[in-house]
């Protein structure tokens, strides 16, 4: 008798665990069920993937949607919009918000306003202060809550714990990995003052590599000290890569598709404003240093760091502009075109963006193309060459920093819990995001 499913996606190179091959799958109620050959199957649905690439549903475990708060820049539902077209199936969003999201109050807000008005699947950070780190241990374990996000270094918003002292009370309050923004406040303060008006280039005389570096070896040691699992984020400097792979006990990594891609001074004498980021984006010797240490595997997810401002806002004469940019739409793309350019290996692409973020944060039922698992695909053309431009960008800023770049490999197809929310390059049907699960909370 023939097996009968709700869908089927035949004929795709299917990428998972065991590597690349033809393979058919089938999902019922949302979930995975068979992975093979179906050909004598039956499905109320069948998509045809003949010469495209079935990955797991990409994740975006560092988003900033601005929601409450300045939402002329972005909100949960543009933001979520941009993601599913750029291929990204669930979100981590960042709690430096307005209101700061430190309270139960503020999540349960934010998950109110996310139900079903956010395209893709989506978890919340909460953030630490020096206020609330007895209140962490509740908190951290709320539904729909990714984790604990410390701010070392201020950043576009008020959260911030730049002292080892604080920073070590957060960490002894709470059990899940703590993400971390590591860049040392008091460095950072004490070089404002190299700041030059209107030129951005200044910008990495500001925020150092020195003050990274200095900052992640606190943390490292407080981490151990508090014998507490930490997510260090977007690394930039090619000097913190041997700190972390020596970490590995209490540390994991993540890296940015913009400080692999792009490289100072040039980035700011082209795109000025709109190249500048916290940490910043450094020079080639820094990139191919992230390069070198993503060869080694030092670094266990890529994520984008999507943090958007108006172009209004941009065009302030430096230091007055803000910092941040969009990404999570050309997180695929971009990386894809490395994958064609021969950077990085399809297999190591799914490991940072799918089985990575799995792993270190213990996602229920996400990140991987195996039975049991939620059916969230990221179908793509590997030979389709595309260019990345201002006028495809769905986020509410309406820019991106990677503007006229020709690229190999594009997300033509994002498939979320077995619904197709978006087939070249359109959105299909109604906002229908739910909270991201985590095994650690069930």
């Amino acid at each position: 008798m023939a097996k009968t499913f709700d869908l089927i996606l035949k004929n795709g190179v299917v990428v998972n665990c065991d590597g690349e091959g033809k393979r058919d799958i089938g999902v019922i109620d949302g979930v995975i069920v068979d992975i093979g050959d179906l050909s004598q199957a039956s499905a109320g649905e069948t998509i045809d993937c003949a010469g495209l690439h079935v990955l797991p549903g990409v994740i975006d475990t560092q988003v900033h949607f601005r929601e409450p708060g300045p939402t002329h820049k972005e909100d949960l539902e543009s933001g979520s919009r941009a993601a599913v077209l750029g291929g990204v199936t669930a979100v981590f969003e960042m709690p430096n918000t307005n209101p700061l999201t430190t309270t139960a109050a503020a999540l349960e807000d934010k998950l109110n306003r996310a139900h079903h008005r956010m395209f893709c699947d989506h978890a919340f950070y909460v953030g630490a202060t020096h206020q609330n780190p007895k209140d962490l241990i509740e908190l951290e374990r709320m539904k729909g809550v990714c984790g604990v996000k410390i701010f070392m270094g201020a950043s576009t918003g008020d959260l911030l714990v730049e002292d080892d002292e604080g920073v070590l009370n957060v960490l002894r309050h709470g059990s899940r990995r703590v993400a971390v923004h590591s860049e040392d406040e008091y460095m950072l303060r004490e070089n404002k003052k190299f700041a030059r008006e209107g030129d951005w280039t200044s910008h990495t005389d500001v925020r150092t590599a020195e003050a990274a570096v200095s900052s992640t070896i606190r943390l490292l040691r407080l981490a151990r000290e508090a014998r507490r699992r930490i997510h260090v984020l977007h690394i930039s400097t090619a000097d913190e890569a041997p700190l972390l792979a020596a970490a590995k006990d209490v540390a994991t990594a993540e890296v940015t598709p913009q400080h692999l891609t792009l490289a100072a001074p040039d980035c700011y004498r082209e795109l000025k404003g709109l190249a500048q980021m916290n940490p910043p984006i450094r020079d080639a010797a820094h990139r191919d240093g992230l390069w070198a240490a993503l060869r080694r595997g030092v670094f266990d997810v890529i994520g984008s760091d999507h943090a958007p401002h108006t172009l209004e806002e941009k065009a302030k004469p430096y230091p007055a502009s803000p910092s941040g940019m969009p990404g999570v739409q050309t997180l695929v793309p971009v990386m894809l075109n490395h994958v064609a350019e021969g950077r990085l290996s399809l297999a190591r692409f799914v490991d940072l963006v799918c089985h990575g973020p799995n792993r270190i944060f213990q996602i229920a039922g996400k990140g991987r193309l195996a039975a049991g698992y939620d059916a969230d695909f990221t179908i793509v053309d590997m030979k389709r060459r595309e260019t990345i431009t201002h006028s495809w960008s769905a986020t509410r800023s309406g820019w991106t920093p990677f503007n006229g770049m020709s690229v190999t490999g594009w997300p033509v197809m994002t498939i979320i819990r077995g619904r197709t929310v978006m087939r070249e390059n359109e959105i299909i049907g109604a906002a229908g995001g739910e909270p991201i699960r985590f095994q650690e909370t069930l």
